[in-house]
């Protein structure tokens, strides 16, 4: 199972938040490129970075510390938050995004996830990002009005074989993952999934792990030291 430990970005810091809500952010680190190469020490080849000046008002005010990241730490870079229109999906592959995670305009122009399917292929990923089994949009502030469920469907027909899932009210609360979720997710669609928020101990990516998960997202357990990221890499296996 693939360990993608996470930094956020906003305003060009390190930053967790607390169930998407702008209002609780926290710088977590000094310093983006530092972080990431500790993540390599640690045996991770993957980092999941999220822009959520790009998720909530769209733009690239984080992008030149996000660069800084692809060139320096070694590490696969997989991208969430901005990448709302057909522009922004060559702008970040062309930067070396390893994965591109389009979240809201997979509801709001699902033309840009054709684009990119059509251009990228395996290199798109859809981030599915529920509060209450309901997709939320726009830096999670909005209701889609559209079930997680019913979203996955769709974006497994146009050929999506990667899906970020994450259950809103568990991020950054280090209170586990939505476990029953994620299994009704595995038995909706046949795509890779990476779960997504919450995740906070050893024997939580022990069950994701028993669960047959492709990936899994560290974030707040990481800064906050219930988790030793060596040793999740040790118990998930190969990182390639």
């Amino acid at each position: 199972m693939i360990l993608l430990p996470a930094i956020d970005m906003k305003d060009g810091r390190c930053v967790r938040l607390k169930k998407g809500e702008f209002s609780t952010v926290s710088q977590v680190a000094d310093s983006a490129v530092e972080t990431a190469k500790a993540f390599a020490d640690a045996g991770a080849k993957w980092i999941h970075m999220v822009d959520l000046d790009g998720a909530r008002h769209g733009g690239r005010i984080n992008f030149p510390h996000i660069s800084e990241v692809i060139r320096q730490s070694g590490l696969s870079v997989e991208l969430g938050g901005g990448i709302k229109t057909c522009e922004d999906v060559d702008v970040v592959a062309e930067a070396g995004v390893a994965r591109l995670v389009i979240g809201s305009a997979a509801v709001t122009n699902p033309e840009v996830v054709d684009y990119a399917l059509e251009r990228y292929g395996g290199r798109v990923a859809v981030g599915i990002d529920c509060l209450n089994g309901q997709v939320r949009t726009a830096g999670w502030e909005q209701d889609s009005g559209l079930s997680g469920l019913d979203l996955a469907r769709q974006m497994e027909e146009k050929g999506v074989k990667t899906l970020i899932f994450t259950d809103i009210a568990t991020d950054g609360m280090l209170s586990g993952p939505s476990f029953d979720q994620l299994a009704a997710l595995q038995k909706a669609v046949s795509c890779h999934i990476v779960a997504s928020g919450g995740v906070t101990t050893i024997d939580d990516v022990k069950r994701l792990w028993d669960m047959g998960l492709y990936g899994a997202i560290i974030g707040k357990a990481y800064y906050a030291g219930t988790l030793d990221l060596a040793e999740a890499v040790r118990e998930a296996g190969s990182q390639e």
